[in-house]
């Protein structure tokens, strides 16, 4: 993967960093951090690319997909969810919890999402399905993306291959925290569902 990446980066540049990172924020399982990684250590081991560049068409990338995917998961994901969610126990007063708790907590999931790698593929579609408002999640989607950036791109630059060494445990302890998180919040969800639900149904008739 990594020589299919360098390949792509020597072929197409900003266009390879763009794209790859792009597409892995709209869903795709691809390796968007392994591209801006190898990209910002081209840049600067040849001085061919510019790291300014460099980030910022990442950043824009990053932006760009996570639109993407953000509208794909409002205009598919709910009906999805709708459709076949009884069939894996998700009810419609459960899915009224998770667009409650995603209100909630949901630029948080936004912004922190982007530096964890499984996430970073799924927050944005995660929104749109769960009717998370779309200027707030511009904005925290926006900040994430320029921050994730910005301290990958400068830390490869800088630093060159042992910057792999800092972001492979960081993006594995993310995941574990992540999944940690949201198996405590949905156990709260369960334990509480019913009330939730309840201050759900009594804010929608405020």
């Amino acid at each position: 993967m990594e020589d299919l990446l360098q390949s792509l980066i020597l072929q197409y540049g900003y266009l390879a960093i763009f794209v790859v990172i792009g597409l892995e924020s709209a869903g795709l399982p691809l390796p968007g951090e392994a591209a801006l990684i190898a990209a910002s250590i081209y840049a600067g081991a040849t001085g061919h690319l510019h790291i300014a560049a460099v980030i910022g068409c990442a950043a824009l990338g990053a932006i760009i997909g996570d639109n993407i995917g953000f509208w794909a998961g409002r205009r598919f994901g709910k009906a999805l969810l709708v459709k076949y969610g009884p069939y894996i126990h998700i009810s419609a007063a459960r899915l009224k919890v998770g667009e409650y708790l995603f209100r909630q907590h949901g630029g948080k999931i936004v912004f922190y999402g982007r530096f964890v790698a499984f996430l970073r593929i799924f927050a944005a579609v995660l929104a749109g399905a769960n009717n998370y408002a779309w200027r707030p999640f511009l904005i925290y989607n926006a900040a994430g993306g320029v921050i994730w950036a910005s301290l990958v791109g400068f830390g490869a630059y800088t630093f060159g291959n042992a910057v792999h060494n800092v972001t492979g445990p960081l993006g594995c302890a993310g995941l574990v925290i992540a999944i940690g998180a949201t198996a405590i919040l949905w156990r709260i969800a369960r334990q509480h569902e019913k009330r939730l639900h309840s201050r759900i149904e009594s804010e929608a008739l405020d």
